[in-house]
């Protein structure tokens, strides 16, 4: 399906980036597996996980080369980009999927932990994009025919806000952002942009008061196998989902739900300008009717 196509993989050397760079080889891709090789909350730096998921797909008959550069460094992107076009001629899809928390709340987070994974999250998802979208758009001036995919990794934390979660949730909402100014902009140039917001059994969940309900079961289906998550991202980099684009999806499990965007609803309207007491008179009422915000973080039901 994906034959003679070439792929990125940002953060593709463990959890869902490495099942998604073994998904799009699988399904024909050459494909690059960029990882700093860092930790799950973003120390450190070690080559092995990526060249150890580029073996993996040579083992199986594909072909792949690792990247170490940081997707969130201006020109570390711009190479990232350079290395796939060097390495196999063209790029046509980019899955932006690197990442790492350091969770806190607004009372306890620091500057710097705020920084870093808005920096890791959201400019780690713009980078890239604007490099490769400037590839794309490039190529269709000069006449060739565009074939190119973004799928950007965000995140429910985008729609229920955890309080731990300030820094992460608000570069996932972000990405959403970005993702679906970019499939507005690139259509008219072939390119696709689809977000996912994974529930998946990473590094990032095997600890904190969720981390009970990733582990892994002792028997039957494992709902929380990054592998549930990989299907999509080959489909969404496949010429099956040509016109698929702007699109917001959450996955787990064997259940994909389309998310709707924002809009606008339960609207007030005042024959003059509006004054306190007006605003009162009918905001009031609607507000006293829902349930006021309480402590804690609930996912939605599965």
């Amino acid at each position: 399906m994906l034959d003679g196509k070439v792929a990125v993989v940002t953060g593709g050397a463990t959890g869902l980036g490495r099942c998604h760079a073994l998904e799009l080889a699988r399904l024909g891709a050459r494909v690059v597996v960029n990882d700093l090789g860092a930790g799950a909350d973003g120390s450190g730096r070690d080559e092995r996980a990526a060249r150890a998921v580029c073996d993996e797909i040579r083992a199986h008959g594909g072909e792949a080369v690792p990247h170490f550069g940081d997707v969130a460094e201006w020109d570390a992107a711009k190479g990232l980009v350079e290395t796939a076009v060097r390495e196999f001629g063209e790029l046509h899809v980019l899955v932006c999927n690197a990442g790492f928390l350091r969770d806190a709340t607004l009372f306890n987070l620091s500057e710097r932990d705020f920084d870093d994974v808005v920096r890791v999250h959201l400019k780690g998802h713009f980078c890239p994009i604007r490099h490769a979208a400037t590839y794309w758009r490039e190529r269709a001036k000069a006449g060739h025919a565009v074939y190119g995919r973004i799928v950007s990794t965000s995140s429910e934390s985008a729609l229920f806000c955890p309080p731990g979660q300030p820094n992460y949730s608000a570069a996932k909402a972000g990405i959403v952002s970005l993702t679906l100014g970019a499939a507005q902009l690139l259509a008219k140039y072939g390119v696709t942009a689809n977000v996912l917001m994974p529930r998946a059994r990473t590094r990032m969940n095997d600890s904190g008061p969720l981390a009970a309900m990733f582990q892994k079961p002792e028997d039957g289906f494992d709902t929380f196998a990054p592998e549930n998550v990989s299907p999509l991202v080959g489909w969404l980099a496949s010429p099956l989902a040509h016109n698929v684009s702007g699109q917001v999806f959450v996955i787990w499990g064997k259940d994909v739900t389309i998310a709707s965007h924002p809009r606008l609803e339960h609207k007030f309207q005042s024959p003059e300008r509006w004054t306190v007491a007006a605003l009162q008179q009918q905001l009031g009422p609607h507000f006293e009717k829902r349930e006021p915000v309480k402590d804690g973080y609930i996912l939605p039901a599965m």
